[in-house]
């Protein structure tokens, strides 16, 4: 299997650069830096700090699982935007640790992963493709979303890291 790690540090870089449009965007409308992080697309969604720790836990978590390293785990106290790219750049830090041959054999592995009271079993390829992917990208696209729907200049470009 390829190391998905040079993926996720694109997307992950990516999303840190929309953050410092939306504190830009702060700035300039004189927004306090812990309102950005609370804004939500919807009432019954979780606020854009909740999409950035998922979306982190979500790469570290594949890395590790794929690669048979420990997954290590972030508090999730994270509550203006120059926190949740600190987080980032830990996810970004420790991922980048794990060499490209410690997925060599992870096509081979079973992954399990604890999702609220249930426990889900997946080959890797159907952990990878039908599981971290797809959630990784929900939560960094909703993130995107959110700062969009509230007026941060942000596009398809940034979002692609272009």
């Amino acid at each position: 299997m390829l190391s998905p790690v040079p993926s996720f540090v694109h997307s992950l870089t990516a999303l840190s650069n929309i953050l410092d449009k939306a504190e830009a965007f702060a700035e300039a409308k004189k927004i306090k830096p812990d309102v950005i992080p609370q804004l939500r697309l919807i009432a019954d969604m979780l606020p854009l700090w909740r999409q950035i720790c998922i979306a982190t836990d979500h790469a570290k978590g594949a890395c590790a699982r794929l690669s048979g390293t420990e997954n290590p785990s972030f508090d999730d106290t994270e509550t203006t935007l120059a926190e949740l790219k600190e987080r980032i750049a830990k996810t970004i830090a420790f991922i980048t640790t794990i060499p490209d041959a410690a997925f060599t054999d992870a096509e081979s592995r079973t992954i399990v992963v604890k999702a609220g009271p249930r426990e889900l079993s997946f080959s890797a390829p159907q952990y990878y493709g039908g599981y971290a992917i797809p959630n990784f990208y929900f939560h960094m696209t909703t993130a995107y979303a959110i700062l969009r729907s509230n007026g941060v200049e942000v596009g398809k470009g940034d979002f692609l890291g272009g």
